[in-house]
């Protein structure tokens, strides 16, 4: 009686669209949302120092980092180039 093996075809693994050095700007990012919002609420005032100047900077400098986080590519990275013949 023959065993039949069975063989995978390997799939071409693609390199990954984020560094880890993205991912890690961009859960700051959104800490800094998520601070800027939570601090908003804490104070509850409308005319509040932090509600009013200091909050709004912060969340977006919190968006400013996710925009960043999102658009930077890692140059270490090479894109597979296409040899014509």
């Amino acid at each position: 009686m023959a065993v039949k093996k069975k063989y995978r075809k390997k799939k071409e693994q693609k390199p990954m669209l984020f560094t880890p050095l993205n991912y890690k700007l961009l859960g700051l990012g959104v800490l800094l949302v998520v601070i800027g919002f939570t601090v908003m609420r804490i104070e509850n005032e409308v005319y509040g120092v932090v509600s009013l100047y200091i909050s709004p900077v912060v969340i977006l400098a919190g968006y400013l980092v996710v925009i960043y986080a999102i658009l930077k590519k890692d140059h270490k990275i090479e894109e597979p180039t296409v040899k014509s013949s």
